[in-house]
């Protein structure tokens, strides 16, 4: 569990300051990805689904392929680099919405058990555990199945994934912060209960559940990538990373880039959302870096 240290705001500052290159690049790649994702339909050099058989499995420009096709050509003749781009779009979205709704619902349910106590904090701590023991993956699988496909349904079962960790932060930080002298005071004054939780308390847990995001984003997306490369996560006509990566799999003898951009940028995408996770548990909790 995160243990929340209370951090000057000119402390915090400046230990910003001491950012090391692999936190920049990190950020940088992130920030590129999700720029991508944003103008993706200002981006795209043709229309991704546009196919041409006499063009299919042309390789990168780099290999001996045209300037037409910068990142080549998949099975059907379309371009690469087209369909990477909209696949970034497809695959941040849902991994940055799924997180969200993870959080929200954690954060929410965490608040209210911590606050509440009794039979209504016993019940979300069992679903808290139930949700922790079971395989995830299956029970995704077999919801997408028992209520069939689409981009919302997908998006909602995957936001779903990781919404215990949150609650367990938020409920066990709840109970900490509320006997904090602040919490105390403002409810003696007056302050009611959404109050206190609401614009005291979840500020003051805010750094911990930042955290918690960085680190649940990547497993997120690993999520995404990994049902829709099974055939059960983002369908066609549209596309994603793990749609490309499942269509490359047989052609990674002949046509390796198939598969393996969207694996990289995937790779590299959980890779650094990951860094600055570790990162930012550092700066926001000294102590959990001194245990280490």
């Amino acid at each position: 569990m995160l243990v929340q240290t209370s951090l000057g705001l000119r402390t915090i500052v400046q230990r910003l300051h001491i950012i090391p290159p692999a936190i920049w690049l990190s950020a940088l790649w992130l920030a590129a990805l999700f720029a991508i994702s944003l103008a993706a339909d200002l981006l795209t050099p043709t229309d991704a689904l546009i196919s041409n058989l006499r063009m299919r499995l042309h390789p990168p420009v780099l290999f001996g392929g045209a300037f037409d096709h910068i990142l080549g050509t998949d099975q059907l003749g379309r371009d690469m680099l087209s369909r990477l781009i909209i696949s970034i779009k497809t695959s941040m979205s849902i991994a940055f919405l799924g997180t969200v709704i993870g959080a929200v619902l954690g954060t929410t349910l965490g608040l209210v058990a911590g606050a509440v106590r009794g039979i209504a904090d016993d019940f979300i701590m069992m679903l808290v555990d139930v949700q922790a023991a079971l395989p995830f993956i299956i029970v995704a699988m077999a919801s997408i199945a028992f209520f069939g496909n689409t981009f919302w349904l997908f998006v909602a079962v995957v936001g779903v994934f990781g919404w215990e960790r949150y609650a367990r932060i938020a409920r066990g930080m709840t109970l900490a912060a509320r006997e904090e002298g602040y919490a105390v005071a403002t409810s003696h004054i007056g302050g009611g209960p959404v109050r206190v939780y609401v614009l005291h308390i979840l500020p003051n847990i805010a750094s911990a559940l930042i955290v918690a995001f960085t680190l649940n984003f990547p497993e997120t997306l690993l999520l995404e990538t990994t049902l829709s490369f099974l055939g059960l996560g983002v369908q066609p006509p549209q596309t994603s990373l793990g749609t490309m990566l499942g269509e490359g799999r047989e052609y990674l003898v002949n046509a390796w880039w198939i598969a393996v951009i969207p694996g990289v940028v995937v790779a590299l995408a959980s890779l650094s959302t990951s860094l600055i996770g570790d990162w930012l548990r550092d700066v926001l909790d000294p102590k959990i870096k001194g245990k280490r």
